[in-house]
């Protein structure tokens, strides 16, 4: 039986990539060895075992914690149906969600007729259904020292990678070359939404026909 553990489960926008606009459901899981420098949920790195607390903790969040409840696919449904929730899109964030085998998640969730989207490092297998969308944001050089593995590249609907010099556009330009991308959807997002990184994203989108994406959640100030 597979089970999760879940740092938050709420109701939003989806800011991002090729849903932006799309009111969506989080189930945001706990765990994470990559180590990136700029990630904006650190708080779901560590796996505490003194931090299992209920659902309804988890539910009633008004601040970013290491607190997670594990749950069962059924659980996490019924969950979602007694909150009322009117999304009917599911986001599988993190941490990094591909540490779980993700399968009997979507799976269920799709048979209620939910859509489900992974949002993954790539550093991880992607385990899941075949309609899933995949974005794969390929975290390279991490402190974790964990390679972007070539399996998911090839799986991802869309790559979201986050740019704020050259070496990051560089970077990306290598693993599209070397994974032999060129048909999937490339997103450029500036990290930090600082100006200087927006401007690299948008010349860069121009100049390679890639699209932006402007994290639209934190500049109108939702979660």
């Amino acid at each position: 039986m597979s089970h999760y553990k879940i740092n938050e489960l709420f109701e939003t926008i989806q800011g991002e990539g090729s849903f932006t606009g799309q009111p969506s459901i989080f189930i945001r899981l706990q765990g994470c060895p990559v180590g990136c420098s700029w990630c904006d949920t650190k708080h779901t790195w560590e796996i505490n075992l003194e931090s299992q607390v209920s659902t309804q903790t988890v539910l009633t969040k008004s601040a970013e914690t290491d607190e997670w409840v594990e749950l069962e696919p059924e659980e996490i449904l019924r969950t979602v149906q007694g909150q009322g929730f009117k999304a009917r899109h599911i986001v599988v964030t993190g941490g990094e969600p591909c540490m779980y085998d993700l399968t009997p998640l979507c799976q269920l969730f799709e048979e209620h007729g939910y859509s489900t989207q992974i949002e993954t490092s790539g550093t991880f297998e992607i385990l899941t259904t075949e309609s899933c969308w995949v974005t794969v944001s390929p975290k390279v050089n991490m402190r974790g020292g964990y390679k972007v593995l070539s399996s998911a590249m090839l799986r991802a609907n869309e790559i979201k990678h986050p740019v704020a010099t050259e070496q990051h556009v560089d970077d990306l330009k290598a693993l599209l070359n070397q994974h032999q991308i060129t048909e999937t959807q490339v997103y450029l997002q500036p990290i930090s939404q600082k100006d200087r990184a927006t401007k690299l994203a948008i010349d860069t989108c121009i100049d390679n026909n890639w699209r932006l994406s402007v994290q639209v959640h934190k500049y109108i100030g939702i979660e």
